[in-house]
């Protein structure tokens, strides 16, 4: 299906309930390195509830082994920075959807290196930012969407 990469994410709830929509919607889940919690985290067992078995969770020491891992893959950044919004491009099934922290976003090398594949959600211009769970859900299904939910019921 898709592949959801979370980069350094520090709030454990928060990547339990990317498990939840990865587990729903057969996409696999990216882990970057370092976490800013334990996998074994009473929260984050906790928002992903009994769905970690389901969701097909890998884990890296960088972005860039990730990336140099599947070289033939189209990646998405997600940034409030980016110029394209999130529904105005076209995906395909194996796109990587790449998040960044949630203090700090994706590191600026990273949007600048990759900018015309960098998406945003739009919003108010006095809001800052999305949480990141949602943003990845919103994302997610508008690719599903695209390819007409397959799998899905």
């Amino acid at each position: 299906m898709f592949n959801i990469v979370l980069v350094e994410p520090e709030i454990p709830q928060n990547t339990g309930n990317v498990v939840r929509t990865c587990a729903a919607t057969g996409c696999n889940l990216h882990l970057v390195r370092p976490l800013g919690f334990s996998v074994e985290d009473k929260y984050l067992k906790r928002a992903g509830l009994d769905y970690w078995h389901m969701a097909k969770t890998e884990y890296y020491d960088s972005l860039e082994e990730l990336v140099k891992k599947y070289p033939q893959s189209n990646f998405y950044y997600a940034s409030t920075k980016a110029k394209n919004s999130y529904a105005d491009q076209t995906y395909q099934r194996g796109d990587f959807f790449v998040f960044g922290k949630e203090t700090a976003g994706l590191p600026e090398e990273v949007i600048e290196e990759n900018r015309d594949n960098c998406i945003r959600l739009p919003m108010k211009a006095d809001s800052r930012s999305l949480n990141l769970a949602n943003s990845v859900a919103i994302v997610t299904y508008e690719a599903l969407r695209q390819i007409g939910f397959p799998d899905l019921t």
